[in-house]
């Protein structure tokens, strides 16, 4: 059995509490003992690791993972495993599993990341195999992961299985169909339903639909999390329906990354503050997570009505110019009336503030890749809404952006919440290997080393002691995860060493592909997948599963 101990660090353990001195040792994938400083002797331990102006600190769970791609492709999660995350919990709107009903190809409706060629011919035969959520999971660890890796089912996987991607509220059949492959989910693991509701076929589920859903995860004491209908000037009744989903189901209520986006929906954060704080008082079990970013990410294919996708036919939409002057019509009648069901998201940032990042076409990608909308406004001589068309139709694809559209002074406010949780909305890469895929929103690198780096050593917004226990054990316990997040005897070996004086990121919009640099070591259920900066390529990941799991 393999042993190390780790000397003379500052221990934060996940749980807020000021640090301490102490040394740590653990045997195997489990902490032994946390004692006073020299009390363990070093002859109990097979390695013996130096933390001396060192934080040691249980490893990041990250809520809310894209990384399903890319472990599939790369299953280090290297600017993961740098920022100090040891799990990733996936499954925001799409999972490639369970595969069956409705759902034709199991990858057409996954938000970001594509799998191209070889790649995408050698999963894609066992993706449809995938008949039950844990399939993928178990493949996937038998793979070869360097963290421990988890998921929800995504909601708009649960939608496409009842319904395939067509409008409107499913028949009795197919809402049971909904409901048994969420209860088969549940019971394969999962740690809920992971919701987006402004993207298709999800953004077509009604409150009744998710309603019903919800009592299913509820019954297994399961979790709703969710990308709500709206992050701007509709946040307020988007929660509303939220919270009344937990109120109505008693299910657990989790917002995906906290935001007013646009600085015309700035001034509601501190009433979405209030309004959870006050469902929480009335026994409502709703809180919220977030990234330390004021831009967000998503396809520009999100600025455009979401009727248009009905059927997984987007292209064919744009290709068509009756339905393409329709789709103008609704985008420029958003402009001058906010009041508008259909939000527009790049207007809603500004022109100037939307960050064309990813394209499939070279030629596009050449030519527009790190300019902004309004740069290609200038360049096609179109405006806003005839620009985003022309792109989407000519790229054949969502193009991943980036709208830069939120506020610093909301950012402290919601990072002081003492329910909020840190996520990094986004995949682990290599540079090595993404560079030439286009940018990234730069979160995949940088969010822990920024929470802590940045808005705790150097502003000053929380305490370091604070910043971990939001990446840590608030997160494990938000999960029911019992074995994680917290450095104790009887825990797993998620153990993270990082330089408080140093930690930082390093990517930005325009440059992103940087690692961050002050995580020094890192092990997972004891094995050391991180050695003075460098990653091992060990992959002891294993499987991390939801209350329902049987």
């Amino acid at each position: 059995m393999a042993s190390t101990l780790i000397t003379n660090g500052r221990i934060m353990d996940g749980t807020g509490n000021p640090w301490f001195y102490a040394d740590l040792l653990f045997a195997d994938d489990t902490i032994s003992a946390i004692e006073p400083p020299g009390s363990i002797s070093p002859e109990r331990a097979d390695t013996v690791i130096d933390a001396r102006d060192h934080v040691v600190a249980p490893g990041f769970i990250d809520i809310q993972s894209h990384s399903i791609l890319p472990l599939l492709l790369d299953g280090r999660s290297l600017s993961k495993v740098t920022q100090g995350v040891t799990t990733e919990i996936m499954g925001e709107f799409w999972t490639p599993a369970p595969f069956g009903g409705g759902i034709v190809d199991p990858w057409a409706i996954a938000l970001v990341h594509r799998l191209e060629g070889d790649e995408k011919a050698r999963w894609d035969e066992q993706a449809r195999s995938w008949t039950r959520f844990g399939h993928w999971l178990r493949d996937l660890e038998t793979h070869g992961v360097s963290v421990n890796i988890g998921s929800f089912v995504g909601g708009g996987t649960i939608r496409e299985f009842g319904m395939g991607q067509m409008q409107g509220e499913p028949d009795a059949d197919q809402l049971a169909a909904m409901r048994k492959a969420t209860a088969e989910s549940m019971e394969d693991g999962a740690f809920g339903v992971a919701t987006a509701l402004i993207y298709p076929p999800n953004i077509y589920s009604s409150t009744a639909e998710l309603t019903s859903i919800m009592e299913v995860v509820a019954a297994y004491n399961g979790i709703h999390i969710t990308h709500m209908r709206s992050e701007g000037e509709r946040i307020l009744p988007a929660l509303e329906e939220t919270i009344g989903i937990g109120r109505d189901t008693g299910v657990i209520s989790e917002i995906y990354h906290l935001k007013a986006a646009g600085r015309p929906s700035w001034h509601q954060m501190p009433a979405v503050i209030a309004r959870i704080t006050e469902a929480r008082a009335q026994g409502i079990d709703v809180a919220a997570d977030m990234y330390p970013y004021r831009g967000s990410g998503t396809g520009l294919a999100a600025s455009v009505p979401a009727w248009a996708a009905e059927g997984g036919l987007l292209q064919q939409s744009l290709d068509d110019p009756a339905i393409s002057r329709k789709m103008l019509d609704e985008m420029d009648y958003a402009l001058d009336h906010p009041e508008s069901e259909f939000e527009h998201m790049a207007h809603r940032a500004g022109a100037e503030n939307v960050l064309l990042a990813e394209f499939a076409t070279p030629e596009l990608g050449e030519r527009f890749q790190g300019r902004t909308l309004a740069d290609a406004m200038s360049a096609l001589n179109m405006p806003m809404n005839e620009a985003i068309l022309w792109l989407l139709r000519n790229d054949r694809s969502a193009i991943f952006t980036m709208y830069l559209g939120m506020s610093e002074e909301n950012l402290e406010i919601q990072m002081k919440q003492e329910w909020i949780k840190w996520g990094t909305d986004a995949g682990g890469v290599d540079p090595a290997w993404m560079a030439a895929r286009g940018l990234v929103h730069p979160r995949a690198y940088g969010t822990y080393p920024r929470i802590l780096g940045h808005y705790s050593r150097d502003l000053g917004w929380i305490t370091m002691e604070d910043a971990v226990r939001k990446g840590t054990g608030a997160v494990a316990e938000r999960l029911g995860i019992r074995d994680r997040g917290t450095l104790r005897p009887g825990m797993k070996a998620d153990v993270i060493i990082f330089d408080p004086a140093t930690i930082i990121d390093v990517a930005d919009y325009t440059d992103p592909h940087h690692l961050s640099v002050g995580m020094r070591d890192v092990w997972v259920n004891g094995t050391r997948v991180l050695a003075s900066g460098e990653h091992t390529g060990a992959t002891p990941g294993t499987r991390v599963y939801g209350p329902g799991a049987r």
